[in-house]
């Protein structure tokens, strides 16, 4: 008796994965003249909010008017919610929250792009806003030290990584890239409209707590939007790293299989009865044998068969069992002799 391999896991997810012969074709976004003009518009804003700040211009006194305005301090009765709602612009918990979302989305879609993009877009945001933040050098209001200044170049002080706003920019991104990746219209829209209150909401939120000057939040709005109309120039390269993790799991699945022990039969328990399989009148058919056993054994007439050539009934010879079932009777004789007659008693 054979008995088949036990599936493993990871069987079980290839298995799950090679479900379809083809992966499903995605809507890929492309660099259309539209995104281009609308990439160039935001780069331009981008650079000129950076030169308005470098040059101590208007923007910057108002900064100083926002910040000594306190909001904080005119309604303090939502300062408690909104602690709370400014972890929605929090790159770990956001990204942990996306990136399920979006493994969810690639395990019913059978790819990987939903999150090669995702990952894409989060390494593209750290360099491109990591760099300006250190690079510019700015200081938070909460470490300001003269009125008015633009708190530029204080690369050596606490505080000093604050343009653009990270929290704005990692909102843009990260609910962003869910309309991004939208599959019909009507969701695109939608989630748009999302990312668009998210990231306006978690942006004014850090105003509002004194932590970034509104400058900074400007910055960071366009820092993030720029990211996103970027990522389709980068899509040939997401499809390619696709390609190769697919291929590279089809090589562990080969590997997989070609060292998987083959199944042996089960051997039946020592000591049980071989199976009877009814003989024909040809005594060459073979005979299961005792597991156990070395010696073949001939086969035999089963021993509920008359042995002998099959007759009819009438001429077959009554066969009676040696000897009789019931127990010896001492006061009865043989049967087809006269009964002794018994003595009569009494007068």
């Amino acid at each position: 008796m054979r008995t088949e391999p036990r599936p493993t896991g990871l069987d079980r997810i290839f298995a799950r994965l090679d479900r379809e012969p083809e992966r499903p074709s995605l809507d890929v976004p492309r660099m259309t003249r539209h995104r281009v003009v609308l990439f160039g518009a935001t780069l331009t804003f981008y650079i000129t909010i950076v030169l308005a700040v470098v040059t101590t211009s208007w923007l910057v006194r108002f900064d100083w008017q926002a910040m000594l305005f306190r909001p904080y301090q005119q309604w303090p009765e939502i300062h408690a919610f909104l602690d709370y709602w400014v972890v929605l612009g929090q790159r770990g918990p956001t990204a942990v929250m996306v990136a399920a979302w979006l493994g969810w989305r690639c395990w019913r879609q059978h790819t990987v792009r939903p999150l090669l993009a995702f990952g894409t877009a989060l390494l593209l945001l750290n360099i491109t806003v990591g760099a300006v933040k250190y690079g510019l050098g700015r200081s938070g209001p909460h470490y300001a030290t003269e009125v008015g200044s633009n708190e530029m170049w204080h690369w050596f002080q606490a505080g000093s990584d604050i343009f653009p706003s990270g929290h704005t920019a990692n909102a843009v991104v990260t609910w962003g890239i869910l309309a991004y990746l939208a599959s019909t219209p009507a969701a695109r829209r939608w989630l748009s409209a999302l990312s668009a209150v998210m990231s306006l909401s978690v942006g004014l939120t850090t105003v509002y707590l004194g932590t970034h000057w509104l400058s900074d939040v400007l910055l960071g709005w366009a820092a993030g939007l720029l990211v996103l109309l970027a990522l389709p120039w980068l899509e040939p390269l997401i499809a390619h790293c696709e390609a190769v993790l697919f291929d590279l799991r089809d090589r562990l699945y080969a590997r997989a299989r070609a060292t998987a022990p083959a199944a042996e039969p089960t051997p039946a328990p020592v000591g049980a009865p071989a199976s009877v399989l009814p003989a024909a009148a040809d005594e060459t058919a073979p005979v299961r044998e005792t597991a156990g056993s070395t010696a073949p054994r001939t086969a035999r007439t089963p021993v509920y068969l008359a042995p002998g050539p099959h007759t009819t009934r009438s001429e077959r010879t009554p066969v009676t069992p040696a000897g009789s079932r019931r127990p010896p009777q001492t006061d009865r004789g043989a049967r087809g002799t006269a009964s002794t007659p018994r003595p009569v008693t009494g007068g």
